[in-house]
């Protein structure tokens, strides 16, 4: 299965890279801190794993979903294995260095991704840009601990039980711990 996911990434344009992920449950105090308006959510004990595939564009996603290829490898390769499956797919920008955007060099040899699905309810318009810039404040305060950080709204109409996603690739398990147990983050 991983060897069909990895050759994906090579048999089709657009894909900057793949990650394949073993989720590790980790508690947090996430719901004691959400307002009714808003529902935080990490990747709950239903999933065992997460796939993380960056395009370079929007056009290039569209593709891979209509791409008999992609289609052959989640039914023949993928899906034997799965309980369930979860499509969340948002378009974000990435400033900085060349290297990062295509997800190579030495800091990505390595290292923790952290995957964080929201739920905002469709009244809070306001509170989304709030929630999103303030997380997005919070990440720019641990430059040293992050590599990459990624954020945007839903836009795949099969999933609306999510509406934002926000992908941050850690240097390490270390770092996202650090993070994690900053008083800033808490």
């Amino acid at each position: 299965m991983l060897d069909y996911l990895y050759t994906t990434q090579y048999q089709m344009g657009g894909i900057l890279s793949i990650s394949l992920v073993l989720i590790k449950l980790i508690k947090t105090e996430f719901d004691n801190r959400c307002s009714s308006d808003v529902s935080l959510i990490k990747i709950t004990k239903n999933y065992t794993h997460a796939v993380y595939v960056p395009f370079q564009r929007k056009d290039d996603l569209v593709k891979f979903y209509e791409k008999p290829f992609y289609l052959g490898v989640l039914k023949e390769h993928v899906l034997p294995y799965c309980h369930g499956l979860l499509n969340l797919d948002y378009e974000s920008e990435v400033e900085g260095d060349i290297l990062p955007i295509f997800r190579k060099g030495e800091e990505f040899n390595y290292g923790v991704e952290f995957m964080l699905l929201i739920s905002f309810k469709d009244n809070t318009v306001g509170l989304v840009e709030d929630a999103l810039t303030s997380l997005e404040s919070l990440i720019m305060g641990f430059p040293s601990l992050i590599v990459q950080y990624t954020q945007g709204q839903n836009f795949n109409h099969s999933n609306k039980r999510y509406t934002h996603a926000v992908v941050i690739r850690f240097q390490s398990l270390e770092a996202f711990q650090i993070f994690e147990s900053s008083l800033e983050y808490k």
